[in-house]
């Protein structure tokens, strides 16, 4: 699944004001709750810590893709938010991150949920892409962006 078939206008936000790795997970929980009719905030903020305490999303050149399987979820959900100031994500490079693209799927969605990571890794691979969506000034630009990058424009 692409990134663009997760994403809506009202889950892809740009230049949010955050100042951890913590406040970036728990702003999408809180954001990704109100939007769906399943799992409580909590609940999604435990399932990403949970995934980061076994290493970190951070996948290098400033790019972090939390994600996690949770019951309750129906289908595959995405956020995507570049942040205002870069924060530590204990990447990989060690370098700091502003690209966020998080991921829920389903508790018994294992093989969507690894295509779909590695579909998000590859496309946050090319600098042309990081470089196109660090560029957008606010958040319907930003999902534009996406799609457009989405249909290989």
């Amino acid at each position: 699944m692409q990134l663009s078939e997760l994403l809506t206008p009202s889950l892809t936000l740009c230049h949010v004001d955050v100042v951890s790795k913590k406040r970036v997970l728990e702003l999408a929980s809180q954001t990704i709750a109100e939007q769906l009719n399943g799992p409580a905030a909590e609940d999604i903020f435990s399932g990403l810590i949970n995934r980061e305490r076994l290493g970190s999303t951070g996948i290098g050149e400033g790019v972090a893709i939390p994600h996690c399987r949770m019951a309750g979820v129906d289908r595959a959900v995405g956020m995507l938010m570049t942040l205002a100031s870069p924060i530590d994500f204990d990447a990989i490079d060690n370098r700091p991150v502003d690209l966020v693209c998080l991921l829920l799927v389903p508790e018994q969605g294992a093989e969507e949920h690894l295509q779909t990571l590695a579909g998000l890794a590859e496309l946050f691979n090319h600098s042309e892409t990081r470089e196109a969506l660090r560029a957008c000034e606010d958040s319907e630009s930003l999902l534009k962006r996406v799609q457009g990058l989405c249909q290989g424009q």
